[in-house]
């Protein structure tokens, strides 16, 4: 059953905090693999560990889940073929207070996995709240589309402005941001116009400030 109710999004901080994946699989694989992207220390307890998860930069071991173990990591993962082990491992972090996915199975999940498009340190997340995967996926694939490199060129222009704003001991609060963003920066990026890019979004905070 989809989960009951919103979901409160969140990004967590990950890097150098302890990470349980149970599970040694595709799926582990790929659950371990976004960790790992965000700084996550992970460990792999599975029967069987793939060759694949064993190349991974972290720690594993082939054997079963044993009841209580999540305890002492601050995020949990489980990625097996058993309902009933993914359960028990949702049913010990519930005991513990912590917070545990089950792969494909809104049910026994204290969160949920979105769907996620990255250009850089923009991020955009897709979720459906449980109910299908495969449309979060498919939405995912239509952001990823229109998520071009001249975004990332985008930010940095804004970043850096922003930036000098805030040396010269300006608010940076009562700028219109808006207007500069919605003239064409974005058309005389795509034209490799950087410099006139640039240009565009100080005249438009200029005449904001003004």
């Amino acid at each position: 059953m989809p989960v009951d109710g919103p979901q409160y999004p969140v990004n967590l901080i990950l890097a150098g905090r302890r990470c349980l994946v149970v599970g040694g699989g595709r799926v582990a694989l790929r659950k371990i693999s976004g960790l790992l992207g965000c700084g996550g220390l992970v460990h792999c307890v599975a029967p069987s560990v793939s060759d694949a998860v064993r190349a991974l930069p972290i720690t594993w071991e082939e054997r079963e889940y044993q009841r209580g173990e999540v305890a002492g990591y601050r995020l949990v993962v489980a990625a097996t073929d058993s309902s009933s082990v993914n359960r028990a491992v949702y049913e010990d972090g519930e005991e513990a207070g912590i917070w545990v996915n089950s792969a494909d199975d809104p049910a026994s999940c204290s969160f949920t996995l979105p769907s996620v498009v990255r250009r850089g340190p923009i991020m955009i997340t897709v979720s459906t709240g449980g109910h299908s995967p495969a449309v979060a996926a498919w939405l995912k694939e239509r952001f990823e589309a229109e998520l071009g490199p001249e975004y990332e060129v985008l930010l940095e222009l804004v970043s850096g402005v922003r930036d000098d704003v805030r040396r010269a001991g300006q608010s940076t609060e009562q700028l219109d941001w808006k207007k500069a963003l919605n003239s064409d920066m974005l058309d005389l990026i795509r034209a490799g116009q950087i410099n006139q890019a640039r240009e565009r979004l100080q005249a438009c905070l200029s005449s904001s400030s003004a």
